[in-house]
C-alpha cells in the first residue's frame, strides 16, 4: 500500500519567496488528508497536483501560519459545489474559529463542515490505520501532534509449500491467510501458522507541528518509520527557540534519536533560512544518525514498509 507525504508548505511564521506557510498532504492508498493549512495552501495543492477531494483537515493549533489558508480552500470547495462532508479535527477552540469561518463573506458552503475537537490519547479510527492525537509544548496550550499508526499487517502466505499440501488454489488459500483452519477432502486438517508467517508491523509515521521538544513526542515517535519535527532555530537562537516554544535542528534531531525513528524530516524554518539550510542539516546531524531530509516545499517521500 502506497504511503506518500508532500510538503505543501515549510516556512515558520511568514511565507518567503521560497517558501510557504505551513501545509503537509499525507496521501495514503489514494486518500489524502491534510495536516495543517497555512495561507496559501490551496495554490500549493495545484501547483504540486493535490487533489481537492480529500476529506479531512487536521490542524496541530491555531496560530495562524497554521489554519489561514483553510477559509479561502473552503470557500474554493464550495465554488466547485462540492457536496461531500469535510472533517475538520483540532484541538480545544476548533468549533468556535469554524462556526466564525463558516460565516465570512457571502458565499454559502455547499457541503456539512464537520469539527471535531480531538482528544489527546483518543485515537481517530479507520479501516486499517488510525490517527492519535498527542499532546506538544507550544504557546497557546492548545497544541497537539498526530501519529499515523497503521494496524498490523498479516503474515506471509507461503504458496508453494500450499501446493506441495494439495490445498487447491481459490477460497481455501483465502480462508487460511484470514487465520481460519480448513479440512481438506482426505480429512486431513491445516492450521493456519503452518502457511502463514507472523503478522508484520505496518507504518508509523508522526507529524509534531509547532513545539518544544518533549516527551510526549518521543513516547508517540518511538520506532517511528517517519518523524516530521519542526525545526525553527539554530543552535545560536536557543534562547529565542525556548522562549517561544519552538525547536532548535538539534533539539529536534535529539527527539529523533532518543526515539530511535528510521527517518527525520525538519520543516518550519525561520525565514532567515529559507534559501539555506545546511547549517541547520549540520546541527542535526551531529544529534542524529539515522536518514535526515530538510523538507522544501513541493518535496514529496514515500514511507515504504520495513521488509
Amino acid at each position: 500500500m502506497s504511503l506518500h507525504i508532500r510538503f505543501l508548505g515549510t516556512s515558520a511564521s511568514r511565507p518567503t519567496v521560497e517558501r510557504g506557510l505551513s501545509s503537509i498532504a499525507v496521501t495514503r492508498e489514494g486518500e489524502t488528508m491534510l495536516f495543517d493549512c497555512g495561507e496559501g495552501t490551496q495554490r500549493q495543492m495545484m501547483r504540486w497536483q493535490v487533489g481537492f477531494t480529500f476529506g479531512d483537515i487536521f490542524f496541530t493549533h491555531f496560530h495562524t501560519d497554521h489554519f489561514l489558508g483553510a477559509l479561502g480552500l473552503l470557500k474554493t470547495l464550495a465554488l466547485q459545489a462540492r457536496t461531500e462532508p469535510l472533517h475538520i479535527w483540532g484541538p480545544r477552540g476548533a468549533t468556535a474559529l469554524f462556526k466564525k469561518a463558516e460565516g465570512l463573506g457571502n458565499e454559502k458552503l455547499t457541503f456539512p463542515l464537520i469539527v471535531t475537537e480531538v482528544e489527546p490519547g483518543t485515537p481517530i479510527k479507520r479501516k486499517d490505520f488510525e490517527i492519535r492525537p498527542f499532546t506538544v509544548e507550544h504557546r497557546n496550550g492548545a497544541a497537539v501532534g498526530y501519529s499515523l499508526v497503521e494496524h498490523d499487517r498479516r503474515g506471509r502466505f507461503d504458496p508453494d509449500l500450499a501446493r506441495e499440501l494439495g490445498i487447491p488454489e481459490g477460497p481455501l488459500w483465502g480462508r487460511i491467510h484470514k487465520g481460519e483452519s480448513i479440512t481438506l477432502e482426505n480429512g486431513k486438517v491445516i492450521e493456519p501458522s503452518v502457511l502463514v508467517g507472523p503478522t508484520r508491523s505496518g507504518r508509523t509515521i508522526v507529524i509534531t507541528g509547532d513545539t518544544r521538544p518533549c516527551a510526549a513526542t518521543i513516547e508517540a515517535a518511538k520506532d517511528a518509520d517517519l518523524l516530521i519535527h519542526e525545526a525553527t532555530f539554530g543552535d545560536e537562537d536557543q534562547a529565542r527557540a525556548a522562549e517561544t516554544m519552538h525547536s532548535t535542528a538539534r533539539e529536534a534531531a535529539t527527539v529523533a534519536k532518543m526515539a530511535g525513528v528510521r527517518t527525520l524530516v525538519l520543516t518550519h524554518f525561520s525565514a532567515r533560512y529559507s534559501r539555506d539550510t545546511s547549517e541547520l542539516a549540520a546541527e542535526a546531524r551531529a544529534a542524529f544518525a539515522g536518514t535526515l531530509l530538510m523538507a522544501k516545499d513541493g518535496m514529496e517521500i514515500g514511507v515504504p514498509y520495513r521488509e
